[in-house]
């Protein structure tokens, strides 16, 4: 599963990136600084992990990770091949979620494409050619149903009548997941054209030191602004999560975040936002050899949890014996927790929770 960082030039995104990926994209005080997109497998920061590995001992520990794409900067007229617009919007295309960074701090050393800090306006500027690039996608294929409908096909018909309310929507401005269909409409003929504004979207306000606990009245503008998209909002002081990623020991990242009044770095903040934003949920596996975070889709059942380890897991699967975290950590081993009849014995139809430690039994 991808996130796209996206943004204007220059407003801090191959900086965000560096952050949650260790990686080092370049980035620097002009615009298209990043053109081929950078992609970065970023792990998912997870205390119940940190507690299993001190429970289980395991020889080794692995997080649940999330791919982050960092996407050449976007102008306004991109949706007619301004700029990189092309290309970032075919990249764009490729994610499944979409991180918009917004900049939300004044610096006249930093300088902005469009010559004054406005996050509102920048949030319209990548919006207006993301619609318009699904505008134009939405009508072609309005031109093809068309054809079917004037002969009488109800189920072009139907199919129609959604395309036409697409359009109108995205013509007045809106994107696509704020225009309202029923859910039969939206899975029979929305989801399959993999609009670019109808991804979820997280918007990150990139905000100064001074900011970076409480915000500022940028990041209140940007709520304000969103509030009817059913997206989330975070804000996060970029440069400093650069300055505090660039600190050798755990201890002085610490002191760090401590002398800010921070409790972890704003980064870990937005990675399990990503999580969230794509749908995601965890489980583990613990075992002496390893504990291990195992990514599905929120609403996967037992057996498409056990794929994701190997398909041979789902082909076979006979059950699954679950214990909640809860109950992990209470007992504080699996055998005590056998002991205490706290084991579940779960089969095919069994919804799997955020959380569940799972062993699969399986025959193939």
């Amino acid at each position: 599963m991808k996130a796209g960082i996206v943004g204007l030039p220059n407003v801090g995104k191959s900086t965000l990136f560096n952050c949650l990926s260790n990686a080092k994209a370049q980035s620097a005080n002009f615009p298209f600084c990043t053109i081929e997109p950078n992609i970065g497998v970023v792990n998912v920061p997870d205390r119940r992990l940190e507690k299993l590995e001190e429970l289980v001992n395991p020889q080794q520990v692995i997080p649940a990770t999330v791919e982050i794409v960092d996407i050449a900067g976007l102008v306004k007229g991109a949706s007619k091949g301004e700029g990189l617009g092309n290309q970032f919007l075919g990249n764009i295309r490729e994610t499944d979620a979409i991180l918009h960074v917004l900049r939300c701090f004044d610096n006249e050393n930093v300088v902005h494409v469009d010559g004054s800090v406005d996050p509102i306006r920048d949030k319209e500027t990548i919006d207006m050619e993301l619609q318009l690039r699904d505008l134009e996608s939405v009508e072609k294929k309005l031109d093809r149903v068309k054809r079917a409908a004037k002969t009488g096909n109800k189920e072009a018909q139907k199919e129609a009548e959604t395309l036409n309310a697409l359009k109108e929507g995205l013509e007045s401005g809106q994107s696509v997941r704020a225009i309202k269909v029923s859910d039969e409409a939206y899975l029979e003929y929305v989801k399959p054209l993999q609009l670019i504004t109808d991804k979820p979207v997280m918007y990150v306000c990139n905000v100064d030191e001074a900011a970076a606990v409480e915000g500022n009245a940028y990041v209140e503008k940007v709520r304000e602004a969103v509030k009817n998209e059913n997206a989330e909002v975070i804000f996060l002081a970029v440069g400093t999560e650069a300055d505090i990623t660039e600190l050798e020991t755990f201890e002085e990242r610490q002191m760090f975040l401590e002398d800010l009044g921070l409790t972890e770095p704003g980064s870990g903040k937005l990675i399990r936002g990503a999580y969230r934003l794509l749908n995601l949920e965890t489980y583990f596996t613990a075992g002496e050899k390893e504990v291990r975070a195992w990514t599905i889709k929120k609403g996967a059942t037992a057996p498409q949890a056990a794929g994701v380890i190997h398909t041979d897991f789902e082909k076979g699967f006979i059950r699954a014996e679950v214990i909640s975290y809860d109950d992990y950590v209470t007992y504080e081993s699996e055998t005590k927790v056998k002991e205490a009849g706290k084991i579940r014995v779960e089969g095919k139809e069994y919804v799997v929770q955020d959380g569940d430690v799972m062993h699969f039994r399986f025959n193939v």
